[in-house]
C-alpha cells in the first residue's frame, strides 16, 4: 500500500481519503515517508478521543529520536517544544502561559482586536479582488500574538515567512533552516528585552526564568518560538477556511449576515467541517496497546487526525455537510486532553470578530475564482489556503 497521505488530490480535499481510511478501520497501520516505515493512523472521533488522552502516548520526541541515525537538523527549540514533553514536565511549562489566554484575558484584548480588524478591512478595495489570506488572515494573528510577545513590527514579515517555511512539505531541508532562523531570531529577542524590558508575554516568561529559575534558556526560547509559530498559524488557516465554508454555502453565510448574534455559536461548526489542524503532532506508543479494535505495538509513531475524526458519522450525522444549527462543542479542531490547545479562547476570538467584520461589511461579498481553482497549503499538520482571492 502507498502513503495515502501523498496522494496530489489529499492536500486540495482530504476528506474523501479520511473517509475511506476509516471505512476500513478507525485506526489502521498506514506507511508514512520512505524505507518501509510506517504509522498508525486514527481516523475516528472516539478513537481519537481516547488517543488524546492515552498516557501509553507519548509527545516526548527527544526519547523517541534518541536512537534512531537521522539527517535532519531542526533546532532543539522546535523539536523539543511544550508541545513534545509529557507530564510533569508539561504541566510546568503549560502554566507558565495559560494565564495569558485564558478567557478573562481574551475578553480584554477583544476591543483591541476589533481595532486591529477595523484597520485591516479599511485598506481593502472597494470592489475587490482581494486576498483574504495575506490581507486578513494572516496579519490579524500574527500582529495580536506579535504584540503579547513584544516582536517589533519591523521584524513580523520576517517571523511570517519562516514560519510558513516550517510546513514545507517534502522538503526538510526548508523547514531546518527555518526552524534555525527563529530559534535564532528569538534568542536575540530574549537578549534584547533583558536589555530594555518591557511589559510584554516575553517578558513575564524572562522574568520566571532569571527571578524564579523554574525555566531553562533553552525552554525559554522554545516557549517563544512555540507560541510565535502556533500563535498564528492555526488561526490564520481558521479563518481562511471558515470563510470559504462559508462562500461555499450561501444559505448560511447569508443567515450570518442576518443574524450576527448567531457567529458566537457557529464557530463551533466552522472549526468541525474544515478544522485548520488536519493531523494532529507526533505522538509513539510507550508500550503495546489495544485502539479502535486495533492492536499497535510498543515504540511506533500514533498520528491522531482531528480533520478525519470531525467528519465521522458516528459522531456527527451528515458530517459533510455544514449545518450552523448543530451542536459541534464535542469536535476536536483545538484537540483533547493536557494538550488541548492553550491559544483556543484567542484563536475564537480573532476568528469571530474577523468573519463578523467581514459579513458586516462586504454583504456581497464572492470568490473571484471558482472552487477548484484555490490552492492549498502543502502539508499534513495544517488545512489551509496559501490565498482566498475575493471580490467585495
Amino acid at each position: 500500500m502507498t502513503d495515502p497521505l501523498k496522494d496530489p488530490r489529499f492536500f486540495a480535499d482530504p476528506y474523501p481519503t479520511y473517509a475511506k481510511l476509516r471505512g476500513a478501520a478507525p485506526v489502521r497501520k498506514v506507511p508514512t515517508g520512505s524505507g518501509g516505515h510506517y504509522s498508525y493512523l486514527v481516523t475516528g472521533h472516539t478513537e481519537a478521543r481516547q488517543a488524546f488522552t492515552d498516557p501509553r502516548l507519548s509527545k516526548n520526541t527527544t526519547r523517541f529520536f534518541a536512537d534512531k541515525p537521522s539527517r535532519r537538523d531542526l533546532h532543539p527549540a522546535l523539536s523539543q517544544n511544550m508541545l513534545a514533553t509529557d507530564p510533569p514536565q508539561h504541566a510546568r511549562l503549560r502554566t507558565l502561559v495559560t494565564k495569558a489566554f485564558t478567557t478573562g484575558a481574551v475578553a480584554r484584548m477583544r476591543p483591541y482586536i476589533a481595532g486591529l480588524v477595523g484597520e485591516l478591512l479599511d485598506a481593502w478595495p472597494e470592489h475587490g479582488p482581494v486576498d483574504l489570506v495575506a490581507s486578513l488572515a494572516v496579519p490579524l494573528p500574527v500582529t495580536v500574538i506579535s504584540e503579547m510577545l513584544g516582536v517589533p513590527e519591523a521584524d513580523r514579515p520576517l517571523v511570517r515567512t519562516w514560519s510558513g517555511e516550517l510546513f514545507a512539505a517534502g522538503d526538510p531541508g526548508r523547514i531546518d533552516a527555518a526552524s534555525h532562523a527563529l530559534a535564532g531570531y528569538l534568542t536575540d529577542l530574549v537578549a534584547s528585552r533583558r536589555r530594555s524590558p518591557g511589559e510584554s508575554l516575553l517578558d513575564d516568561l524572562i522574568a520566571v526564568r532569571d527571578a524564579e529559575d523554574r525555566l531553562t534558556e533553552d525552554e525559554l526560547v522554545s516557549l517563544g518560538v512555540l507560541l510565535l509559530v502556533a500563535g498564528h498559524e492555526t488561526t490564520t488557516h481558521f479563518i481562511g477556511n471558515a470563510a470559504l465554508a462559508l462562500l461555499q454555502h450561501p444559505e448560511s453565510l447569508a443567515r450570518l449576515g442576518a443574524e450576527p448574534g448567531l457567529l458566537g455559536s457557529a464557530l463551533d461548526e466552522l472549526l468541525r467541517f474544515d478544522s485548520p489542524v488536519g493531523i494532529a503532532t507526533f505522538r509513539y506508543s510507550t508500550e503495546a496497546l489495544t485502539l479502535g479494535g486495533t492492536e499497535i505495538p510498543a515504540g511506533v509513531p500514533v498520528l491522531i487526525a482531528p480533520g478525519a475524526a470531525n467528519r465521522d458519522p458516528a459522531r456527527f450525522a451528515a458530517p459533510d455537510h455544514l449545518d450552523l444549527d448543530r451542536d459541534a462543542t464535542g469536535h476536536l479542531a483545538f484537540g483533547h486532553g493536557i494538550h488541548r490547545c492553550v491559544g483556543a479562547p484567542l484563536a475564537r476570538a480573532e476568528g469571530e470578530l474577523a468573519l463578523g467584520a467581514l459579513l458586516s461589511r462586504f454583504p456581497d461579498v464572492r470568490l473571484a475564482v471558482p472552487a477548484e481553482e484555490l490552492e492549498w497549503r502543502h502539508t499534513r499538520l495544517m488545512r489551509g489556503l496559501v490565498s482566498l482571492p475575493l471580490l467585495v
